[in-house]
């Protein structure tokens, strides 16, 4: 009788846990396609909020905290102009707000290439806050997670689109060229005809950004 109950017990835990297991990827595949579409800031930060709603449920999941963080540094990125004048006071704050989420996801899934491109983002965007001020102690942390990230999966598209990135808008005097950026965006592409993300709910952002910017350089 009593391993009758148990077995019970364990199917019906079992099946609490897929029920659960199926709300949050629903959840998930309504949101994630907009990552890759989202411009403005209002909308960027209202898909921030829906991710940690869900990062909150789910605290065992490392994407809703990832996805949390990347929507957070895109809306910072919104407030960088392309000047070199102090921004820190629109930045920060979400930079601030991203690391927290960032460090989450860190924490539940180690030594991921997808997590340390958003970490080269985060550097960048801190970065960006105040170029002159900067550039210096966050551009060497910005290349230093760029080749983590590499190293931990050199087929991960999304590197070769921040490489191109950083080439595109850093000024020829300072080692800019959109030649080579150019090149990093077909390099990009072509990753992107092999890549295949883990689930539709995995990164799989980016090829609609790579394909603007290859636009913008022909």
């Amino acid at each position: 009788m009593k391993k009758i109950l148990s077995l019970v017990i364990g199917a019906l835990m079992m099946t609490a846990t897929f029920a659960q297991s199926e709300k949050y990827t629903k959840a998930m595949e309504v949101l994630v396609p907009a990552v890759d579409t989202t411009r403005d800031i209002d909308g960027l930060l209202t898909l921030t909020n829906s991710f940690e709603r869900i990062a909150n449920v789910e605290k065992t999941q490392w994407l809703p905290f990832y996805y949390a963080a990347l929507t957070t540094i895109n809306a910072a990125y919104s407030y960088s102009d392309g000047s070199f004048g102090d921004k820190t006071a629109s930045i920060d704050p979400l930079a601030d707000k991203a690391e927290i989420f960032l460090n989450k996801a860190d924490e539940l899934s180690k030594d991921n290439s997808e997590i340390w491109v958003v970490k080269k983002m985060l550097a960048s965007v801190r970065m960006m806050a105040n170029p002159m001020a900067r550039f210096q102690e966050y551009g060497v942390i910005a290349t230093a997670a760029l080749e983590k990230a590499k190293e931990l999966n050199a087929g991960n598209p999304r590197v070769y689109l921040q490489e191109g990135q950083d080439l595109f808008f850093t000024p020829e005097q300072y080692g800019g060229s959109k030649s080579e950026a150019k090149k990093r965006f077909e390099e990009t592409i072509s990753k992107f005809a092999t890549y295949k993300a883990e689930s539709g709910i995995h990164p799989n952002w980016g090829l609609p950004t790579t394909k603007y910017f290859l636009s913008q350089v022909k």
